[in-house]
């Protein structure tokens, strides 16, 4: 027998909007206990209560036990593999659904010039509600979109007091970018982590955009871009002002912090859910599987040849 609980059944395991948002790890050994993780660092031991985490972020210097890892499958939290300070979000989570619903929606969805469209206004009216957007372009609604990420910019940067130049890093050095955007990679990394997250575990598929196209995180940027304006922005630009040498930890936590407090968790996954159905059932628990026969759906485990196989 192995050691730990048995694994749980997916309808006794917390939503996602009931869990804390991740936990970032980096220098430690990691393995499993009980139906928990342990984490072994040079100031001790952490206990991590995994069924209460959506994310764990792993950093340099950390290892993992195949024991550990199994768990996390079974608890439907993501594990997310990254650089230094957090930087660089390589992600893969597991549904806390078995249905497929929301994943060939999706699918139809974004195969479709219309019906992408609908979405992509869909995703304006979120970001900027109050205004028309029924008659716009893909082209329209893009020039909109940038004029305003603009002045959400130049809004953080009057109220903190920190010089805004535009965004500007290299994917492959961004210690040398200046404090508000290292603090943008960071947070903005933290957002695309939890955003992953979310999308797995309503069981939809990370590459399947309809703004952003042609990446394997394109559908992670969708929805996260629902939320930068009030999290990661600000974030970056109150870590800049404070005058912190640890902007990686900085961000992080007041990221965490801000997550929580806005609920951005829970408003993932209801309006991943507005965006591409019209239920607002958080959870779907059926283990129902069917076989396509032509236009319709029949039951599964069932002889259906007429004579003896």
């Amino acid at each position: 027998m192995m050691p730990g609980a048995d694994r749980p059944e997916i309808q006794e395991l917390p939503r996602i909007s009931e869990r804390l948002s991740y936990v970032y790890l980096e220098h430690c050994s990691i393995s499993r206990s009980d139906s928990g993780l342990t984490a072994y660092c040079r100031e001790g031991e952490i206990n991590i209560p995994l069924a209460s985490i959506s994310s764990v972020m792993l950093g340099p210097g950390t290892s993992i036990t195949h024991r550990a890892v199994e768990l996390l499958g079974d608890a439907g939290t993501s594990i997310c593999w990254v650089g230094e300070g957090g930087i660089k979000c390589y992600a893969f989570g597991s549904p806390l659904t078995h249905s497929s619903a929301l994943a060939e929606k999706q699918a139809r969805c974004a195969s479709n010039t219309r019906t992408r469209l609908a979405v992509a206004r869909k995703m304006y009216q979120m970001r900027f509600p109050g205004e028309d957007v029924s008659r716009l372009t893909m082209q329209q609604l893009r020039g909109r979109e940038g004029s305003r990420i603009r002045r959400s910019y130049r809004k953080e940067s009057g109220r903190t007091g920190v010089p805004w130049n535009g965004r500007s890093y290299r994917p492959d050095r961004y210690e040398e970018s200046d404090a508000v955007n290292a603090a943008l990679s960071v947070a903005n990394s933290c957002l695309y982590g939890i955003a992953y997250s979310a999308i797995c575990t309503v069981g939809c598929v990370p590459s399947l955009g309809f703004v952003h196209c042609g990446h394997e995180k394109s559908f992670v940027y969708d929805v996260a871009d629902l939320y930068k304006t009030e999290t990661s922005i600000p974030v970056a630009f109150d870590v800049a002002a404070s005058g912190t040498a640890d902007i990686w930890r900085a961000t992080r936590r007041l990221m965490r912090e801000t997550i929580r407090s806005r609920n951005i968790l829970e408003r993932m996954v209801r309006d991943i859910q507005i965006l591409l159905s019209d239920s607002h059932d958080l959870t779907d628990a059926s283990d129902i599987l069917v076989l396509w026969d032509k236009e319709e759906y029949v039951q599964s485990g069932t002889q259906y040849s007429e004579g003896p196989i």
